[in-house]
């Protein structure tokens, strides 16, 4: 269903289903031999869903078609690799500055409170839906999973006021933060996403960190095409299906992350994802030689860091 202004949704609905889709993808990237990232909780957090979602796991059915074999699926995996390992190395500077509180915004299946080493005292703050966050609490206890330091859960949508909710939960805003913005920016309209970055910025003392995801518009037709254009299977729809993706993405004009927390002081850095997972090892190569890669959510993706000097 396309997106409206007050939608809600479980974790197999909606955007929820696309943190199945991402923890889907990073868990066939944790079963490589030359992996680029390890997230051991993701194969559960996925499983856990049932239906597709477990059987795309075990190399069967429509959701394993787009994201387990393929040109598309193989380039997903690794982009889901590239970008954890991006963010986790963000999270790892910002500690190493001494930063004690560390903030994940719409954290969905997210698991770097449970599997990153923190500083004594630290705090993570996750907020999303309540759903998602029941599923994921839940479906790690059952396996015995414990947060890696303390683990502070915000239930609420990102489009409502959550600095309040989050300073009522123990956040202090007079301390330096690390913010991650992952998997987020494109399911926000640009006016959205303009007060999310000013709030974060509100809420930021000096030393302070952020990790932001950007994407490119991309119009979403030719997004679909050419991701499907290059699946092994045959065209389908579900969760999972490019279909899906297309309607619940903005693909409006909105700023590059990093002018803009420049702008507001913050020593700012960018990457384009091409770039990053070519200095990893794992290019985005094009589906036909020659060809121009294809617009697609790996083609079309900066990673940035951003630092408010201390």
């Amino acid at each position: 269903m396309p997106r409206t202004d007050d939608d809600t949704w479980s974790i197999t609905e909606s955007v929820g289903a696309t943190a199945l889709f991402v923890a889907s993808a990073r868990a066939f990237e944790a079963r490589k031999a030359d992996r680029l990232a390890t997230d051991q909780f993701a194969e559960p957090l996925a499983k856990a869903a049932g239906g597709e979602w477990a059987q795309a796991l075990r190399g069967e059915g429509p959701i394993y078609d787009v994201l387990g074999q393929g040109w598309f699926g193989e380039h997903f995996q690794r982009f889901q690799g590239a970008r954890t390992k991006y963010f986790d190395e963000v999270f790892a500077r910002a500690a190493a500055a001494g930063v004690l509180q560390f903030v994940i915004l719409a954290s969905g299946l997210d698991s770097r409170a449970y599997r990153l080493a923190y500083p004594n005292g630290s705090r993570v703050f996750e907020l999303d839906q309540p759903q998602v966050l029941e599923y994921k609490a839940r479906t790690l206890s059952e396996i015995g999973a414990k947060p890696a330091t303390g683990r502070v859960t915000v239930p609420i949508d990102l489009r409502h006021d959550w600095p309040a909710a989050l300073t009522a939960s123990g956040f202090d805003p007079a301390k330096p933060t690390a913010w991650l913005i992952e998997g987020l920016l494109m399911y926000l309209p640009p006016e959205a996403e303009t007060l999310l970055f000013e709030r974060v910025v509100a809420l930021s003392a000096p030393g302070s960190w952020a990790g932001i995801e950007h994407m490119q518009p991309i119009e979403a037709d030719a997004m679909v095409q050419s991701m499907r254009a290059f699946e092994p299977g045959p065209a389908r729809g579900g969760a999972g299906s490019h279909e899906d993706f297309a309607d619940l993405i903005y693909n409006d004009p909105r700023p590059d992350p990093v002018q803009w927390f420049a702008a507001k002081g913050w020593a700012a850095e960018g990457v384009p994802l091409a770039e990053h997972m070519a200095q990893l090892g794992c290019p985005v190569e094009a589906p036909v030689p020659g060809q121009p890669v294809p617009a697609t959510p790996f083609s079309t993706t900066t990673l940035v860091a951003a630092r408010l000097q201390p």
